[in-house]
């Protein structure tokens, strides 16, 4: 097992995982930028090192100051949480190349899986069910494209291959429409990801968002822990995220799962990785798997148990997984709300000082955070400043306290999106369950 771990990353996930660390008995290394000296893991940590400037791209974002940072304490690996540069291979490579571990799967395999056309190949290979598609990027023929977009029928989406975080996509609705929105969404992709390559699939108009979270490790060993719901979503960015998912059978749960679990084997998979499908009409279809820690992960050790981090730094260490399938149960029903520092109606980030804050408690409740009373909430970084998660018996007692746990948390000094998660759990669709990923955009509009 390691001794000292760097923690490449900042806020509630930076926490969790020297959380994890303290209880493993591993020392922490906080890397941080002059923005977040303040930040609770880095007072927290046996260690903490500035690596930049406010920007993260100064910062965060900058592997040599990261990969310094580890050399100078002496550090044997490096977990990267979400976000930033949890998913670059050159990053996992370089921390491979430099000695140090990287807390993850490997950089091939996060090549594999980043680029959308190669990971749709490769699970088709392993028998994981894809959106019926073009099979491949696109080329220049104009002909071509068009066929193969009457083959598959309209409406299509246009994606880029290399994108991610719901950019990088168009929607066609008419053969009229269509060779100008691949030229459009190429040169999107070009700008933004670097890579002009675009592919076509079937644009399914009103699937869920149904996520598998899965483990892998060195041994040859790969299990799943259910499934999660997230299609409580805003501009494709989730907001509120349930497991298990409302209206998945324990034999669809069990199927989907090991197709998931066997396609690890088969991609020789390593630590924790979540499978992300579109769900309609009781079908599931591959759109992308995400080779990291989920923001939503905690709903899934509310209702298994098993600390996901904890079992990612275990398999990076070289140890076989904690657990065999037969060991997973789903037990009772877990929800998690996205507490975002913005304005709950127009969205806009709202930084700032905290002036008070109080978190809500009680039976089944969690709260992943970072803040605190006195809190400066920069401007530079995604709007999140913490999870709200309730767990119950059924799905009705985990809405129910979730509710209670809303009405009595406090944050004072900025705006919230608590409001918003509010107005949602009292929302009698959301109550039914199997909302799909249009169901809040077009709530919101009205």
């Amino acid at each position: 097992m390691f001794s000292k771990i760097v923690i490449a990353n900042r806020g509630e996930i930076a926490l969790r995982i020297l959380r994890a660390c303290r209880e493993m008995g591993i020392k922490t290394v906080a890397v941080h930028s002059a923005a977040d000296r303040d930040l609770k893991h880095v007072r927290l940590a046996d260690e903490s090192v500035c690596i930049g400037p406010s920007p993260s791209a100064d910062s965060y974002l900058n592997i040599p100051a990261l990969i310094s940072a580890a050399e100078v304490t002496d550090a044997e690996a490096i977990h990267p949480g979400y976000g930033f540069l949890s998913e670059n291979a050159d990053f996992a490579e370089r921390c491979e190349s430099s000695g140090f571990t990287f807390i993850g799967p490997r950089s091939d395999t996060i090549r594999l899986m980043g680029d959308k056309v190669s990971a749709i190949r490769a699970m088709k290979e392993s028998g994981v069910p894809c959106v019926p598609g073009s099979g491949g990027p696109l080329g220049d023929d104009p002909d071509e494209n068009i066929r193969i977009a009457r083959d598959i029928g309209y409406p299509v989406i246009i994606k880029a291959a290399g994108g991610g975080g719901g950019r990088g996509m168009r929607v066609v609705r008419s053969e009229a429409a269509l060779l100008n929105a691949i030229s459009l969404t190429r040169s999107e992709a070009l700008t933004a990801f670097g890579n002009d390559s675009v592919y076509m699939e079937k644009f399914l108009e009103n699937p869920r968002h149904v996520e598998f979270q899965v483990l892998a490790d060195s041994h040859g060993n790969a299990i799943h822990l259910g499934e999660r719901d997230c299609s409580m979503q805003r501009r494709h960015q989730k907001v509120v995220e349930e497991a298990p998912a409302p209206g998945i059978s324990a034999e669809l749960r069990a199927t989907m799962g090991e197709r998931c679990a066997e396609a690890c084997r088969k991609i020789d998979y390593l630590g924790a990785g979540t499978f992300e499908f579109l769900y309609e009409n009781g079908e599931f279809y591959f759109i992308e798997m995400n080779t990291r820690l989920q923001v939503e992960h905690p709903v899934t050790e509310m209702v298994t148990g098993v600390d996901l981090v904890k079992e990612q730094i275990r398999i990076a260490a070289g140890e076989a997984l904690s657990y065999t399938q037969d060991d997973i149960v789903i037990r009772g029903h877990a929800v998690e709300c996205r507490i975002n520092a913005e304005d709950a109606k127009t969205f806009m980030p709202s930084p700032g000082k905290i002036e008070q804050f109080h978190a809500p408690g009680g039976p089944g409740i969690r709260v992943e955070s970072h803040i605190y009373n006195g809190y400066v909430v920069p401007p530079y970084y995604d709007s999140m400043i913490g999870k709200l998660i309730a767990w119950g018996e059924n799905r009705d007692s985990a809405l129910a306290r979730m509710r209670t746990a809303l009405s009595e948390i406090v944050i004072e000094g900025i705006k919230t999106n608590i409001a918003l998660h509010e107005d949602i759990m009292r929302d009698t669709g959301f109550q039914a369950g199997g909302t799909n990923i249009h169901y809040l955009e077009k709530k919101l509009e009205l």
